[in-house]
């Protein structure tokens, strides 16, 4: 063989072996449940950090009034945007672009805390908690729509639950973090490191976010793209209002605003009152591996293989009311104790290593972490079950932060004005069973697919056909 032909002979090779490598990294790329893990480790490093910090009570902070009001302009920011502005764009520029405008904003968020550790600077705290806002509707739209629509109907469940595992094992590291690093603290207040630590964390997950695949690009059967000539915002409004007010979704609303109403009783009232800063930072981690448990708990019941998709519906909501009266149920045992030593003037003061005291409060707020991951893992199946159409998906999580933010706001603004800690609790439980009931409507009608009927023409695929969706059960 001359030199020339074996020069030849060895690039043929080098190229398909590149060839081979790129094959199989835009196979790894492509496929879905790698984008779910992706989604959920971006979410595990930004609101699994901000989810450590809030956990904390008052953000860390002996004054809760700040971070209060901070979640009140966060929580408003992104009621204000999330459905109307963030879900038409979404169908725009797709998940990367808004997971890049989001990320930033969680960095920015501790650093603000990071700030007012220094200046007590409580007005740079509240506008980063409005940017974040915003920040917060690009992330969660974009997240909601790939973990409700990137994998086939048949593994929705799992794919909410790894989702739910990986994401709440942020908060439980971020906290135990806190944990550690203010073992030995007496001043009611984290230090400065437990800042700096959750912001590099949180910038990470942000630059994370450019490896989100588009939706065309991943292979999922069932998974419906937007077609490019319906990208116009005259169609994204229209397709937007058809599938908000369909009288499924109206019959959900409840159930999203009811989705994060007990964080600023449970996080401020319960925690932030009761324990002292190392035994917050310990309940935050509990409180936020439980929900890894909730999470694991809901998506095997949405899973179940032996039952269909509208009796596994049924079972969970069952399941959802009957957990929700017991746990509420041991809150308010709970609550009549706190009041009664708060009135003793011990406040901030229940430390871990106390057992006869701290076992059964701390075993509370563990079960309240559960809850809210079985809460909004069923919220996240019922949208998932509405369509597998990512533009429709994002229209419905934008609704569900929408909601969720307003009731969040409505809340955090009651907490803060300093609303008897057992009235917070009524109004919490009684929004939680009245939302499901008012649901029930909406459990009863969830079909076997949703895959659009045969005579849909509607490649968006939500609930266009007149009548139910076709009845074969999809893998």
């Amino acid at each position: 063989m001359s030199t020339e032909s074996r020069i030849e002979a060895g690039n043929t090779s080098v190229t398909g072996s590149d060839n081979g490598n790129r094959s199989t990294l835009w196979k790894l790329w492509t496929n879905s449940w790698f984008q779910i893990i992706l989604i959920s480790f971006i979410c595990f490093c930004c609101p699994g950090m901000y989810n450590a910090l809030s956990g904390l009570g008052g953000s860390g902070q002996v004054d809760q009034t700040v971070a209060a009001n901070a979640n009140v302009a966060l929580l408003s920011a992104t009621a204000g945007t999330a459905l109307f502005v963030v879900g038409p764009i979404f169908d725009r520029v797709g998940p990367r672009v808004c997971l890049l405008l989001g990320g930033w904003t969680y960095a920015l968020y501790s650093g603000s805390l990071l700030c007012f550790n220094s200046t007590s600077n409580g007005a740079f705290v509240i506008a980063a908690g409005a940017i974040l806002g915003v920040g917060a509707s690009f992330l969660w739209v974009a997240q909601g729509a790939i973990m409700t629509t990137y994998v086939p109907e048949s593994q929705k469940g799992r794919a909410i639950a790894v989702f739910w595992i990986i994401f709440n094992l942020g908060g439980g590291v971020g906290s135990l973090a806190s944990f550690g690093l203010n073992y030995g603290s007496t001043t009611g207040t984290v230090n400065d490191g437990t800042y700096i630590a959750l912001l590099v964390i949180m910038a990470f997950g942000w630059l994370l976010g450019s490896l989100i695949c588009p939706p065309s690009y991943v292979r999922v059967a069932e998974l419906q793209v937007t077609p490019e000539s319906e990208k116009n915002w005259r169609q994204i409004a229209r397709h937007s209002v058809k599938t908000l007010c369909h009288w499924q979704v109206l019959c959900m609303l409840p159930l999203f605003f009811s989705a994060n109403v007990f964080y600023s009783y449970q996080q401020n009232a319960v925690n932030g009152m009761n324990f002292n800063i190392r035994t917050r930072s310990l309940n935050g981690a509990l409180y936020w591996m439980a929900q890894m448990l909730g999470g694991l708990v809901m998506g095997s019941i949405l899973d179940i293989p032996g039952l269909t998709r509208p009796m596994r519906a049924r079972v969970a909501w069952v399941f959802l009311l009957v957990t929700g009266m017991a746990i509420w149920g041991g809150g308010y045992v709970f609550q009549k104790w706190s009041d009664a030593r708060l009135l003793r003037g011990f406040k901030q003061d229940i430390d871990y290593t106390q057992g006869s005291i701290s076992v059964g409060p701390m075993f509370l707020y563990i079960f309240y972490g559960a809850y809210d991951a079985l809460w909004q893992s069923y919220c996240y199946w019922l949208i998932g079950a509405q369509s597998n159409s990512p533009a429709a998906a994002a229209v419905l999580v934008g609704a569900y932060k929408t909601f969720q933010s307003t009731g969040g706001a409505m809340s955090w603004r009651v907490n803060a004005v300093e609303t008897p800690a057992m009235t917070q609790l009524a109004m919490n439980w009684g929004l939680c069973i009245g939302s499901l009931i008012i649901a029930i409507p909406t459990v009863l009608a969830i079909t076997l697919t949703s895959e659009p009927a045969p005579s849909a023409t509607d490649e968006k695929g939500y609930l266009e056909s007149e009548g139910p969706q076709t009845e074969v059960v999809k893998s």
